[in-house]
């Protein structure tokens, strides 16, 4: 067995324990106040018994005094529980309430209620017939006692909840660790042959050879180059200078269109003006590349492409929109987590480092406003001007 699946196998029986652990806790509690309740109610029935006995000697005019022990009983061991003691006319009297409020009647209806719903009514009988009737609520202890499971729930959701975020942070921290790491190391492997095309496009230019040919050849080595660069800036904080959006974004667009196929309908709206931003060029230009190409791909290569550039006060807005499958609204923000694709070679990495593009490092927003299935997508990035 390998060391992943003995750290699984030990993770769910650390899991399987603590929820054993948790249940033995709750349901010794509870049956601890169920004993507390039961030991409450013992206490009341002597009360009644006592209460019996002192009627009984009233109801008889006896002239003996009241037994020292009923006594006792009746004053002394009521100290915390409520009760309202109703008597056969509709009198009562009333043992730790507040008698102030015991003046309104409502109040008295809604204790008796109260009671009831919490324990049994107690009927005191004399010589056969109730005489009153005991209705007593929770002790101020066993309510407290009766609020330990629930506290004891939340502290174990909270303490989930916290070993759940470390979960995600740690896991979260091991991913990018791994994909700086990778990207990384694709820059430098690019490198080595891009030095060598560069060479040979030198030579290239000393031989009888169409000049166009090297002005083309030319520009897919320096997109390489940015490329390079694009993917040696992952994982450190990328230098932002004040740049003209739209000369940025107009850049990216039109390279990946001449680039396209001919049956995709390019379109772009631009302002009349600049509009100063702090961007990273080849980081900000990577994230309309995945866009423009998730946007193509959507439409299998077929289909109408617009980008439209905004602004309203220090707000600016990228929109780009397309006319392919559409997503499910379930699916709008889960489309930017890592790993996720509906692609069946996609590595569901692109749409995740615009997102780590546009929010962390430039700090905007990127989000899909509109979709609908069958008829197309449109995602926004919201960026400050300047």
């Amino acid at each position: 067995m390998s060391f992943s699946s003995n750290r699984n196998v030990i993770r769910w029986v650390i899991i399987a324990s603590s929820f054993i652990i948790i249940s033995l806790i709750l349901w010794n509690t509870y049956s601890f106040f169920q004993k507390f309740k039961a030991e409450e109610r013992v206490k009341i029935k002597t009360w009644s018994v006592a209460q019996n006995n002192f009627l009984r000697s009233v109801y008889e005019n006896l002239d003996e005094d009241v037994d020292p022990v009923t006594t006792h009983v009746l004053t002394e061991t009521t100290t915390s529980t409520p009760m309202l003691v109703i008597d056969k006319n509709g009198d009562y009297n009333s043992i730790n309430l507040d008698e102030e409020k015991l003046k309104d009647p409502v109040y008295v209806n809604y204790l008796i209620t109260k009671f009831s719903n919490e324990n049994e009514p107690i009927e005191v009988i004399v010589k056969g017939e109730v005489y009153q009737t005991i209705y007593y609520g929770n002790s101020p202890l066993l309510k407290k006692i009766g609020f330990y499971p629930l506290a004891l729930l939340l502290i174990i959701i909270l303490f989930a909840a916290v070993v759940y975020f470390f979960y995600r942070s740690t896991k979260s921290a091991e991913q990018n660790k791994l994909w700086t790491g990778m990207a990384k190391e694709t820059a430098h492997q690019i490198g080595t042959p891009l030095s060598s095309l560069v060479g040979w496009t030198e030579i290239l230019k000393t031989e009888n050879i169409n000049p166009e040919y090297i002005t083309e050849i030319e520009k897919d080595i320096d997109r390489l180059q940015t490329i390079t660069d694009r993917f040696s800036k992952i994982g450190s904080a990328p230098t932002l200078e004040t740049l003209d959006l739209v000369e940025v974004t107009t850049s990216s667009y039109e390279y990946l269109k001449s680039r396209s196929s001919k049956l995709i309908n390019f379109e772009i709206e631009l302002p009349t003006n600049e509009i100063p931003v702090k961007l990273n060029a080849q980081l900000f230009s990577w994230t309309i590349e995945n866009l423009v190409k998730n946007a193509i791909d959507a439409m299998k290569g077929k289909g109408d492409l617009k980008l439209n550039i905004s602004q309203i006060e220090k707000q600016v807005f990228v929109n780009i929109t397309d006319t392919g499958k559409g997503i499910p609204k379930q699916l709008f923000s889960k489309i930017f987590e890592p790993g996720y694709t509906t692609k069946k070679r996609g590595w569901g990495l692109g749409l995740s480092l615009a997102k780590r593009i546009i929010e962390d490092y430039h700090k905007g927003k990127i989000k899909v406003i509109e979709s609908e299935i069958g008829k197309g997508t449109t995602i926004q990035i919201a960026l400050k001007a300047i």
